[in-house]
């Protein structure tokens, strides 16, 4: 019992103060658990670390959720997990209701006005720096190409990325095999030829809490890499596929998932809000994170045989470049409604320039830092 309060404390905290995406929170679960607390030696976290990788979902909740478990056994496990997301869930239904009653009339929408542009400047920034580290050879870039022109064609953004996943295994698994020109040939072939019929139009659907709640558990079981993957997944789902949200209000929520601390994943809070009301915000939620829970608990014996299996990894990177890849698609599609006109190009230009030149800035100060610039210009 002693060791569910410490787990339930410690995270609640942690879900306040974590601000900067999944390395900033996994960051402070180290200094917290390992250096302050002692719970594990820095080799165990590591290993943790490690496992969160190559299992879907957002790492620095399945981080928790292993942490929670390694201190408290299953009852742990649950304790970390909603206690660390708690935090933001409750803030962003909060800021939620607010924009539903307030977010068109004249005294929030400057505010609003600005944050889209630094949005779509946060996302580029993520995928530049995630690309630094991900794209490491001609395979993979065509990898990235060949996943962002099919995604441009039509295809859903999660069979986009588990298509990228699963070919571009095959295509480096084989390339490996042949020489470049027949391995290109292949990943023509798989390209222009196997992805294409899974493109379909999907028609306006009415809004459902189990259609809700199905297309979050489907977003949560197959969400690899950053949390900004969420923004391709949520336009692919609610803005081009149920037509649920527009681009403008993709944007916002995604605005105040940056603005509020903890997990990006708060912003699927403020999504299902507008769609159905603090049941959507429910049903979103929890539809999202489940399989988090599930995965670290059934998969975690399997992650060392996982890790060290050679298509598997191959698996894994073919993935986190075309989720990267889907995300440029994305915010190239946004920033073509945003930056209209020369207000939303000075906020853009600015958040570059406070990103370039600022080191370890948070992006949440680049969001703030775009609603008041964009209330200033708006009054212009």
């Amino acid at each position: 019992m002693k060791e569910l309060k410490e787990v339930a404390f410690l995270f609640l905290k942690l879900g306040l103060i974590s601000f900067g995406g999944p390395a900033a929170s996994i960051a402070l679960f180290e200094d917290e658990v390992v250096s302050n607390r002692k719970w594990m030696t820095h080799q165990h976290f590591l290993d943790l670390v490690g496992t969160t990788n190559l299992i879907p979902g957002p790492n620095a909740i399945e981080m928790a959720i292993h942490t929670g478990y390694y201190r408290a056994g299953f009852a742990g496990l649950v304790t970390a997990g909603i206690c660390f997301t708690l935090p933001a869930v409750l803030i962003t239904g909060v800021l939620a209701y607010v924009y539903a009653l307030y977010g068109n009339l004249p005294d929030v929408k400057p505010f609003l006005y600005g944050l889209k542009p630094a949005v779509i400047i946060v996302i580029l920034n993520a995928v530049y720096r995630l690309g630094l580290k991900t794209i490491n050879g001609w395979k993979i870039i065509s990898i990235g190409i060949a996943v962002a022109a099919v995604n441009i064609m039509g295809l859903n953004e999660i069979f986009s990325i588990l298509a990228g996943g699963i070919f571009g295994a095959i295509f480096i698994f084989l390339s490996e095999r042949m020489n470049t020109l027949n391995s290109i040939s292949i990943l023509s072939i798989l390209t222009l030829g196997l992805l294409p019929p899974l493109i379909q139009t999907v028609e306006k659907s009415e809004t459902s809490l189990t259609t809700l709640f199905l297309t979050c558990l489907k977003i949560g079981a197959v969400w690899f890499g950053s949390g900004y993957v969420l923004v391709a997944y949520f336009e692919g789902e609610f803005v081009h596929g149920l037509n649920w949200l527009t681009r403008q209000e993709l944007l916002d929520a995604i605005a105040v998932g940056q603005l509020t601390p903890g997990p990006l994943l708060s912003s699927a809070t403020f999504i299902g809000y507008q769609i159905a009301g603090i049941k959507g915000a429910v049903v979103a939620t929890v539809g999202l994170i489940i399989p988090s829970f599930i995965f670290v608990a059934l998969l975690n014996p399997m992650i060392p045989k996982l890790r060290n299996s050679n298509f598997f990894s191959k698996f894994l990177d073919s993935v986190n470049v075309s989720a990267l890849a889907v995300m440029l698609v994305v915010a190239v599609k946004l920033g073509g409604e945003v930056l209209i006109e020369w207000q939303g190009w000075v906020i853009a230009l600015l958040s570059i320039i406070a990103l370039f030149t600022i080191k370890k800035l948070n992006a949440a100060y680049i969001i703030l830092g775009g609603a008041v610039i964009g209330y200033l210009l708006y009054l212009i």
